[in-house]
């Protein structure tokens, strides 16, 4: 079967939770919503403003550092995104929508794409062809790390490349292929269009500060993405890598880690990755609270580098051994758990 057509025949097992646990952990606000995302835009506009003060009036090395600290918080807007592209994060749909727009255009991302793409990530975790959004085994490379860290020129030239293929209307690569086939031109036109307003748009503010010379204009917004990625890809690297695919239960394919108050607010609570797919209409910022009703039945969550720790061992032992997936230990089931049984989809 191609790659995406249909849909694996998944009974994903969620741990039982009680219906009116589940009614207030799914419930949104505006309120909620606008400290998380509105918080985290003002975080940036705060290290994008230290930076561009900083131009001119500090020794490079400062300046250097002080982009550096704001690519280290621009990296998870790709997280405020996707949380963005579920719906969750909003009471108010247009609130969701215009934020969406927002987190999409700086940080590079097509919300038509993912959407496609990201519904299909959760329909069929890790069971190709149906899933390509993420494909086990991940391989780890030094290098790419460093790129991603400091500056990162080949993420750079992929993103731009695809940016402008897709605003010449060229859908290329099996995934995208097989989301956006060329018999449906109807599914294309909003991917094609919203291509051609991120890259005119970005090319607008790249014009703006070659004639002002406010080039710190485009570094602190159109350039951001590229730079200082470290922590974020340590968070968004840990979510699947070395775990087991064609399972029906999250626990075996999922990674949830522990992170400070402040990172986890950065990186939109995606650290309770586990439950977030078990649930995915609960909005991040109750997926601690998720945490808490489901813990008897979850496997222990580590810290981020011991859990990196985990990780680089099963890495090196899938080099050794390319067939080899770490099978994570479950604990016994609670009674409730029990007593339901594994359930299905819901």
């Amino acid at each position: 079967m191609a790659a995406g057509e249909g849909g694996a025949d998944i009974r994903w097992y969620r741990v039982p939770l009680d219906r009116e646990v589940m009614r207030k952990l799914t419930r949104r606000t505006d309120g909620e919503g606008l400290l998380q995302v509105g918080g985290y835009l003002l975080l940036l506009c705060a290290s994008a403003a230290a930076a561009w003060l900083a131009w001119g009036r500090l020794p490079w090395w400062a300046v250097l550092l002080l982009l550096f600290l704001h690519g280290t918080f621009y990296a998870f807007l790709l997280n405020g995104f996707h949380e963005l592209v579920h719906g969750t994060v909003f009471k108010t749909k247009w609130m969701n929508t215009v934020f969406l727009y927002v987190y999409s255009f700086l940080s590079w991302n097509s919300h038509v794409g993912f959407k496609a793409s990201h519904n299909r990530h959760h329909q069929n975790t890790l069971h190709p062809p149906y899933d390509l959004e993420v494909v086990l085994p991940l391989q780890l490379k030094p290098v790419g790390f460093l790129f991603s860290a400091l500056i990162d020129i080949p993420g750079m030239y992929g993103v731009v490349r695809d940016t402008i293929l897709l605003s010449l209307g060229v859908v290329r690569g099996e995934w995208q292929l097989a989301l956006f086939p060329p018999s449906n031109r109807e599914a294309r036109r909003p991917l094609v269009a919203w291509a051609r307003i991120m890259f005119g748009g970005q090319l607008l503010i790249i014009a703006i500060a070659a004639v002002t010379g406010l080039w710190q204009l485009a570094a602190v917004t159109t350039f951001a993405r590229f730079y200082g990625g470290w922590l974020q890809w340590l968070c968004n690297t840990s979510q699947h890598i070395g775990l087991q695919d064609n399972v029906s239960d999250f626990r075996l394919c999922c990674r949830t880690v522990r992170l400070n108050p402040f990172v986890e607010f950065l990186y939109f609570h995606m650290n309770f990755h586990i439950e977030h797919h078990m649930y995915a209409s609960v909005p991040c910022y109750h997926l601690a609270g998720l945490r808490k009703a489901l813990a008897a039945d979850l496997p222990p969550a580590r810290w981020l580098l011991p859990s990196w720790r985990d990780i680089l061992g099963i890495v090196g032992r899938q080099k050794r051994d390319p067939t080899y997936q770490h099978v994570v230990e479950l604990p016994p089931l609670s009674p409730a758990a029990a007593a339901a049984g594994a359930r299905g989809a819901v």
